[in-house]
């Protein structure tokens, strides 16, 4: 996972900024985003996408419940987009419209079409869901990938598995941008 480069103008590296400082999440202290992420693992076995959307969206009006936020719009989509560029592809895995305030997940793989794996797929809600709180909780106008947006989406994501938070260590990379250090994170530094 890497950063993006900073905003140029100040108003906007200041917001930049002030998202990168925020590196907590509070999180609920009952576990109905648990067992709501656990009724997507079931529907995903299913291999049905409205059962797996309808419980994206119990997902998705608890959030939006406890972090007091209009709930989003939901659209699970089949195959993974696939953009292939000059010696390089990337996949799709999901997407957020700040004006829509739509969520889009895709729960198959772009060329096997298999259906993902749950830690990816609820990661990835997880990581949208993390931009819809920046537009509507916390006042980004822009939301950006950054140190503190990653550290949100962990504490999200990590406590609807009901696992512990692993610390993320940083590595600088080209471009005033970082890129997480998996090697040292996973081993606890």
């Amino acid at each position: 996972m890497l950063t993006d480069r900073p905003p140029r103008t100040a108003a906007l590296e200041a917001k930049f900024a002030e998202s990168d400082r925020l590196r907590t999440l509070e999180v609920p202290r009952d576990d109905r985003l648990q067992a709501s992420a656990n009724s997507i693992a079931s529907a995903m076995q299913s291999d049905k996408v409205s059962a797996v959307r309808q419980e994206c969206s119990a997902f998705l009006s608890v959030a939006s419940s406890f972090y007091k936020v209009r709930q989003p719009s939901i659209r699970v989509l089949a195959a993974r987009p696939l953009r292939a560029r000059e010696g390089s592809s990337i996949e799709l895995f999901g997407d957020y419209d700040p004006e829509t305030m739509l969520i889009r997940l895709w729960m198959r793989t772009a060329i096997r079409k298999q259906v993902t794996s749950f830690g990816t797929f609820l990661s990835t809600l997880c990581h949208e869901f993390c931009h819809h709180l920046d537009c509507q909780r916390f006042g980004f106008h822009e939301t950006w990938h950054t140190r503190g947006f990653y550290a949100r989406t962990a504490a999200l994501y990590h406590h609807a598995r009901d696992t512990p938070v692993k610390r993320l260590f940083w590595a600088q990379a080209p471009g005033e941008r970082w890129r997480i250090d998996w090697p040292r994170t996973s081993r606890g530094g």
